[in-house]
């Protein structure tokens, strides 16, 4: 099952919709064969691993993270290949959330004659795909909150571009790379111009997510500039400036629109969440400023945090998340990356 696992983790930030999916085959004591699901409409982990086993299949056990999907969509039923190919166990490590499955998969197994076992290791897997389980048990994906800070949370220091050592960078590229989202706020766009693109490592790039309510985001910034421009969306108020919404438009930006934020000049964010669920987002990491950390702990919309601490002392700036109300955080884990220290905890 932990090799199933580490195939599985293969696919992230590239399976979306779907979840990960790791399948290993093993007859007689040895492997016959593996697999995993490399990214959305492309064959299942389980399916993968069947194919290359051919008549191997017959009479083996067959390991997998989740249950096998029992519903036609882009692929076929997983449920009915593993059948097919006289499979006569399945270890799986958990339930498939998604209601087009939950359980089904199961019982079409055993209805089948085949043995099933559920529940090996299922803690890790729940962890691997908690934005997939996230979208369909609460309707919105997993958000990772990212801030980088000096030693007394401000956010920037003068004469600085980047409080971050090359080793944190690279850390919070390879976030970028397995996450399906990042998201900043206007501020973000005005301040530093980023690309949120991945070049530090070797990596996919991220659908990139503005939370722009009064539209004022330059229709020559560098996320819109740099990449595939269908890779971004911009979130603005329904009744955001009209022209500032067309010259965003005519730029060729896709825009979706999003309530106000009761009492606030700025976006319902948990509308947006829900907006990037509906659309296939699993995983979200948010690299915005302290107000949208802020307005994702008050909403209580933030999964795990991770602070990227520069070994600096007199930052200038906001708070790094200044509004938000007392949190309580839990699993609490410290790493260095280089001079930076990375505190992440779960929420």
């Amino acid at each position: 099952m932990r090799r199933a696992l580490r195939l599985a983790a293969r696919g992230a930030g590239r399976t979306s919709p779907n979840p990960m999916v790791g399948a290993v085959i093993v007859k007689d004591g040895a492997v016959v064969s593996e697999g995993h699901h490399r990214r959305a409409g492309e064959p299942h982990g389980e399916a993968e691993a069947l194919r290359s086993a051919g008549d191997r299949a017959r009479g083996a056990t067959l390991y997998l993270n989740l249950e096998p999907c029992a519903h036609h969509g882009r692929t076929p039923p997983c449920a009915d290949a593993v059948v097919a190919a006289g499979i006569s166990r399945v270890v799986a490590a958990m339930r498939d959330p998604d209601p087009r499955v939950d359980g089904k998969g199961f019982r079409a197994l055993r209805a089948a004659g085949i043995e099933v076992e559920m529940g090996v290791l299922e803690a890790e897997a729940r962890r691997l795909n908690e934005g997939f389980i996230s979208r369909n048990e609460r309707g919105r994906p997993f958000v990772l909150l990212k801030l980088a800070t000096t030693l007394d949370a401000r956010v920037a220091v003068e004469g600085r571009r980047y409080l971050s050592g090359k080793a944190a960078l690279r850390e919070v590229h390879r976030l970028r790379d397995r996450f399906d989202a990042v998201m900043v706020g206007v501020g973000t766009i005005l301040a530093d111009d980023p690309e949120l693109t991945v070049r530090e490592i070797r990596g996919r790039d991220p659908l990139r997510v503005v939370l722009d309510a009064d539209a004022r985001t330059p229709p020559n910034a560098k996320l819109l500039r740099t990449g595939d421009p269908q890779r971004t969306i911009v979130f603005v108020a329904r009744d955001a400036e009209p022209r500032r919404v067309k010259r965003l438009r005519d730029a060729g930006v896709p825009i979706a629109t999003l309530p106000r934020a009761a009492g606030d000049d700025g976006l319902d964010v948990a509308a947006g969440l829900r907006w990037l669920a509906d659309n296939g987002i699993n995983t979200v990491l948010s690299e915005g400023g302290p107000r949208v950390a802020a307005s994702l702990l008050r909403a209580r919309l933030v999964d795990r945090i991770l602070f990227v601490v520069a070994p600096v002392v007199g930052g200038d700036g906001p708070h790094a998340i200044d509004g938000a109300a007392a949190v309580d955080i839990r699993a609490m884990r410290v790493r260095r990356a280089g001079p930076d220290v990375l505190l992440e905890a779960d929420l």
